[in-house]
């Protein structure tokens, strides 16, 4: 799905059943905390995560206490066919992904998942999420050192023995370089908070959240 054509060829009826469907991942799904978490070190690190489309995943982590900066992109794939027109072709092997540089004196790598798995998206659903279809909306956690491999990697074992979702998670632990996305992407749900993607989809995972982790919200 072209996401910023949604809206433009959707018109009244239409526009209205398309904001009218029920939706995913609009309340936050209770889990625990990861048993293990990567030590704290330094001012900045860096996590990639890829949930279906990056608009959303963006506009919840833009909101946690301690996450610096948000980059929307595409991990997975090679250099050359890093665009979105590419990626669109669901033949890339590329994954709409976010980039979170983040504080680990105030926001841990394994709370970064507690959230991208409890409300950013939904981890059971395989190469797809909400109305989006095709690998490139897979969820998958692209880890950038041995400690947040074994964190991740953990962290679904423990998810998976709690039952949380009625079905299993699909999650997968890759590798493979990120690189941003177009200009237009970044801060795309805070740019354009009217569009009928946005409130339909990613509004209410924003408003989950703050619901959820109160005392993650950034000031």
């Amino acid at each position: 799905m072209k996401k910023p054509l949604i809206g433009l060829a959707l018109g009244g009826a239409a526009l209205l059943a398309f904001l009218a469907t029920p939706g995913h991942a609009e309340r936050a799904v209770p889990i625990p905390a990861a048993s293990i978490d990567v030590p704290p070190s330094g001012t900045r690190a860096v996590a990639v995560l890829a949930g279906g489309c990056f608009w959303g995943m963006e506009a919840v982590f833009e909101q946690v206490r301690g996450v610096a900066d948000v980059t929307s992109g595409y991990a997975g794939g090679d250099a050359a066919s890093a665009n979105y027109a590419a990626v669109s072709t669901e033949r890339t092997r590329h994954a709409e992904a976010i980039r979170i540089t983040y504080d680990p004196r105030q926001v841990s790598y394994a709370t970064l998942l507690r959230v991208y798995f409890s409300v950013a998206h939904d981890p059971t659903q395989l190469n797809r999420q909400g109305p989006d279809r095709g690998p490139s909306y897979r969820s998958a956690i692209f880890p950038q050192s041995k400690e947040q491999l074994n964190v991740a990697r953990r962290y679904i074992a423990e998810l998976g023995r709690t039952k949380s979702w009625s079905a299993p998670i699909v999650t997968r632990i890759e590798s493979g370089r990120f690189y941003p996305a177009e200009a237009y992407h970044q801060d795309f749900a805070r740019r354009n908070p009217r569009h009928p993607y946005i409130v339909r989809w990613d509004r209410p995972k924003v408003a989950a959240f703050r619901t959820a982790f109160p005392n993650l919200i950034r000031s």
